[in-house]
């Protein structure tokens, strides 16, 4: 999908990319010729970068990082002189029924809070001195933000609030030339997402097979989707092929909701 577009030339810096979408997209920005960096809070985010430098032949920047600890993501970001495509990825999802008693289930949805909307805020802010006219942000919301699950409601609050990010950060960014939109993937296949389907199994009393047939059956066109299905997405969105368009959230999920 990469091959498609060209962003020679152009720094993209993409958080949460040592595996699962981040990972998918950051892969496809570096088949497009970008100068890439990722950014986790994780080893193996230097790994990946290797990776990726390997098979697209250029040189990537691994930044490992909280993006909840204020200091450490200017410390980060300071690596970096310029942003032209920033991609907000990073973020958790983790159960978060609210009947559930005791306190490992609040430092969870606190730490969902955290990561997918303070985190991503500390990143954009730093980042934003390093944008100029035509630059472009992208974020990750998911189609959670749009409608919701039941016992997810950390997450589902902090992709509503991504939605609602994105628009405000549109209008407040569009006389700056730079666009802000989302990507609201459905069902991919990631680590993060399987976790889910086991926790939401368990809790159902479901054969996780039973379960994701009757989540596949919601879609409209069959089949559970890979990181680098969505991949292009970002890339269009951070092309300029999308330069008319800003605060949109664009689902991404084989017909599961249609907005």
């Amino acid at each position: 999908m990469g091959a498609n577009f060209d962003f020679g030339g152009k720094t993209v810096l993409v958080t949460g990319a040592s595996r699962g979408i981040g990972r998918g997209v950051a892969e496809a920005f570096a088949a497009a010729k970008a100068d890439l960096a990722i950014l986790a809070d994780d080893a193996g985010v230097e790994t990946t970068a290797q990776e990726i430098a390997a098979s697209c032949g250029r040189a990537v920047t691994a930044l490992r990082c909280d993006i909840t600890d204020r200091a450490s993501v200017t410390k980060a970001l300071s690596q970096l002189d310029r942003i032209d495509v920033l991609v907000n990825n990073a973020g958790l999802e983790r159960i978060t029924p609210i009947a559930e008693s005791g306190a490992e289930v609040e430092a969870t949805f606190a730490r969902i809070i955290d990561i997918n909307i303070l985190g991503t805020y500390y990143v954009t802010r730093d980042a934003l001195p390093k944008m100029r006219k035509g630059s472009r942000i992208v974020f990750t919301a998911s189609i959670w933000g749009r409608t919701a699950a039941a016992e997810f409601s950390a997450y589902c609050a902090s992709k509503h609030a991504i939605v609602g990010m994105t628009r405000a950060l549109a209008l407040e960014l569009g006389p700056k030339g730079i666009n802000v939109n989302a990507v609201a993937p459905g069902w991919v296949k990631t680590d993060q997402s399987m976790l889910s389907l086991r926790r939401m199994a368990e809790r159902s009393h479901l054969p996780e097979t039973q379960l994701l047939d009757e989540i596949m059956a919601g879609q409209s066109l069959p089949g559970l989707m890979n990181p680098a299905d969505i991949a292009g997405l970002y890339l269009f969105l951070a092309s300029d092929l999308a330069a008319n368009m800003t605060g949109q959230t664009v689902n991404i999920d084989r017909g599961e909701v249609m907005s």
